[in-house]
């Protein structure tokens, strides 16, 4: 795997805490960057996959807007329909 370099600016902050938990985790700064980095895509891109199966269950469901949401919800609560 190829290599880049990137600058970046952090708050000092969030370097030191980041610094302490690579400390931690027996980890230099730029392993536990890449590591938050690739769990971060990963947690994103599974959000947008169930994002967008909610979008076609919606669609087939004839969901059109929040408002729609919200009455199935109400409805599913409550046990009945909503006025």
């Amino acid at each position: 795997m190829q290599n880049q370099t990137l600058n970046i600016v952090l708050p000092k902050e969030l370097v030191k805490k980041a610094d302490e938990m690579a400390k931690k985790e027996y980890k230099n700064r730029s392993e536990l960057i890449r590591e938050a980095l690739r769990i971060y895509l990963i947690r994103r891109e599974k959000w947008n996959d169930l994002f967008e199966y909610g979008k076609k269950v919606g669609k087939k469901m004839g969901i059109k807007s929040e408002e729609d949401v919200n009455k199935i919800v109400y409805e599913f609560r409550h046990g009945k329909k909503s006025t």
